[in-house]
């Protein structure tokens, strides 16, 4: 009797540790109760800034037909050049390659991954520059991008503008004209996003291959960039029910399909998420980065992603679809710090 009324008691514990796993507030900084500037106010892909995020570039040494990336920035600004300081992340070796783009007043450009780093995937950060390349306030950079891999995944994608919160030069340190430190923390540029979600999970049943990719921003571009390391997520079924799962990147971009096999769930994803079905996700990095002297010594950390769905059943079944988008923001991260070298532009 006494065992049988432990093991419900444990039972019962349990539920309630889930259930307040599942039910707590979700780390990170809420964004703001405006519905004025809620929208704007952070990084967006539907807004302006003085520096843009590309999610993914990549393509293929051999076949560049098959797999590539085509990236287009604009200078949305009627009177004033732009000086670009473009930083090529490689996702697995956070090795770090640079060039510059300036655009006159108005000007658009657009180039092929191919043609700058053939053969190599990951992320670009663009930062706006005085012509000396010290970072500057110049809110009117946008751009997007087109990509293909030869998995068959296709997406046309938004860049992720962040504005800055001044209209002064807003580097807090540079170093001899070597290095400039970039704050991310809602006074100098606007912050980055912490927590982030997928909002719909098809079925792979249903003939759906979604592939996720995360992105760690952050770091010291002039050695390399940081890496996600751990991160945590919940996935919910259409009923509201969910399961969490964890996992250890030692890279700077994650990718992976969404399926049994990652993330691992008990039970497996296409249990959680049967044919006719749908789920979404949640996940957030519970490493910690240190930012003194401009922060603490273990920061919360941010990522960005994007995902991006091929369903071959485009032509034969009206349920499906194929494309892609930017992962919503949930909470943001009090501060990120990414430090960038200086030199005068070369354009």
């Amino acid at each position: 009797m006494v065992g049988k009324l432990t093991r419900q008691l444990l039972v019962s514990t349990i539920i309630l540790l889930m259930a307040g796993t599942v039910l707590a507030a979700d780390p990170g900084i809420e964004l703001p109760n405006d519905p004025a500037v809620r929208e704007f106010s952070e990084s967006s892909d539907q807004k302006r800034g003085s520096v843009l995020i590309f999610n993914i570039y990549n393509s293929s040494p051999v076949n560049a037909n098959n797999e590539n990336t085509r990236i287009n920035i604009t200078n949305g600004n009627g009177y004033a050049d732009a000086f670009i300081h473009l930083f090529f992340i490689d996702g697995n070796t956070c090795n770090v390659a640079d060039a510059f783009l300036c655009l006159t007043a108005n000007q658009t450009a657009s180039f092929l991954a191919s043609d700058l780093d053939p053969g190599i995937s990951g992320y670009i950060l663009a930062v706006a520059t005085n012509d000396l390349g010290v970072p500057i306030s110049f809110d009117y950079l946008m751009g997007d991008e087109y990509v293909k891999m030869f998995t068959g995944h296709f997406a046309n994608l938004g860049a992720l503008a962040i504005s800055t919160a001044t209209d002064q030069l807003i580097v807090p340190s540079v170093n001899d004209g070597i290095s400039a430190v970039l704050l991310f923390d809602g006074v100098n540029y606007k912050r980055l996003p912490h927590v982030l979600a997928i909002d719909n999970i098809p079925a792979r049943a249903d003939g759906n291959d979604m592939m996720m990719i995360l992105n760690r921003i952050g770091g010291d571009y002039s050695i390399g960039a940081s890496r996600i390391g751990a991160f945590f997520g919940l996935l919910y079924d259409d009923a509201e029910s969910a399961v969490s799962y964890s996992y250890i990147a030692n890279v700077c971009q994650f990718r992976a399909t969404i399926s049994n096999g990652f993330p691992r769930t008990t039970p497996r994803v296409d249990t959680i998420i049967p044919t006719g079905r749908s789920g979404w996700t949640k996940l957030w990095p519970t490493g910690t980065a240190d930012n003194r002297p401009f922060g603490g010594a273990s920061d919360p950390i941010a990522l960005t992603g994007i995902v991006i769905n091929k369903n071959n059943n485009l032509k034969s079944a009206s349920n499906a679809f194929s494309g892609g988008h930017l992962m919503h923001h949930l909470t943001l991260t009090p501060m990120v710090v990414i430090v960038v070298p200086v030199f005068p532009a070369t354009c």
